[in-house]
């Protein structure tokens, strides 16, 4: 039998009966009630989701007594989803975790890597240290090179690509760019000394170049899997990854990205709730939801996202 569609109110009403991580982002998104939503944050990591990950910290301040691998249970990935969750930024938990991973990655000239495997500064890691370091607030005599290396590395077309420095790839990989992006938001508005202005604005017009997941030359969906929204994203890229960076950048709405909004208008259930979608493959802490049915995470993503751009 066809499923009854939903409200506006019964899916937010639906949405509230969660964990304090979705909850308190519905609170601030959809019924902008900010006051509410500081107090339901402070949750996150006293219940639920967050105070789960934060129990599995070890002594030695890591989780999985991994740096960057396994995925996705390793100390960087726990903390990237932490972050997600809106854990407050001065746990001190978090920014202990977020220290052993500076004072244990490798620096090359700014550059830095966590993986045993790879002996050159790798542009994804850096970016996910550098946006950690600024959203719980490290401070290390490393994170500014690594900023100015980082703006070193993007490309003649506004991207990033972490191939360039291992075989020299000139064009920017969606997964890359996206990542520093994010980093160098983050660095931006924990009030950085760098001036990264402009290097988000040529990132951002990489993708608007390419209607956010479009091939430049022929405008065909350059990877069919960018259609989904699986939480967390880890560190591949997706249409709503990408709106995601615009919002929280108060960039202009563009109409290049219709085409992605349009992605995401198509994928509603008939109920008007977005399915889980699944996750990537590798070990995980836990499961948040079941896969067969509605996705909260999902389908707050999606409200959030329609909701700006329908403004």
């Amino acid at each position: 039998m066809p499923r009854t569609q939903l409200s506006a109110d019964q899916i937010t009403d639906w949405l509230l009966e969660s964990d304090p991580a979705i909850r308190w982002q519905v609170e601030r998104d959809l019924l902008a009630d900010p006051t509410v939503a500081i107090r339901t944050r402070e949750q996150v990591s006293q219940t639920g989701w967050g105070a789960d990950l934060l129990a599995r910290q070890d002594a030695a301040g890591t989780w999985a007594n991994a740096l960057y691998s396994p995925k996705w249970t390793s100390s960087t990935y726990t903390l990237l989803l932490l972050a997600r969750f809106g854990l407050s930024p001065q746990n001190q938990q978090a920014r202990r975790g977020v220290a052993v991973l500076w004072q244990n990655a490798k620096c090359f000239d700014g550059g830095l890597t966590l993986a045993k495997s790879i002996k050159e500064p790798e542009t994804c890691i850096t970016a996910m240290l550098l946006q950690l370091s600024a959203i719980f607030g490290y401070q290390d005599q490393h994170v500014e090179p690594a900023v100015a290396w980082l703006l070193s590395q993007q490309l003649g077309d506004g991207g990033w690509n972490c191939e360039t420095v291992r075989v020299g790839s000139q064009h920017g990989s969606f997964h890359t760019t996206i990542s520093v992006l994010e980093a160098l938001l983050a660095y931006q508005q924990s009030g950085g000394n760098l001036t990264v202005q402009p290097a988000l604005e040529q990132g951002r017009a990489f993708f608007l170049a390419h209607q956010l997941y479009c091939s430049h030359r022929t405008g065909a969906v350059v990877d069919p899997a960018f259609t989904r929204f699986p939480f967390p994203p880890q560190w591949h890229f997706d249409v709503m990854r990408g709106l995601e960076h615009f919002m929280a950048a108060q960039a202009q709405r563009d109409e290049r990205l219709l085409p992605a909004i349009a992605a995401v208008r198509a994928k509603p259930r008939s109920d008007g709730r977005w399915p889980v979608f699944a996750s990537y493959p590798g070990r995980y802490w836990f499961k948040m939801e079941s896969g067969r049915g509605p996705g909260r995470w999902s389908t707050l993503r999606a409200v959030r996202a329609l909701q700006w751009w329908d403004q």
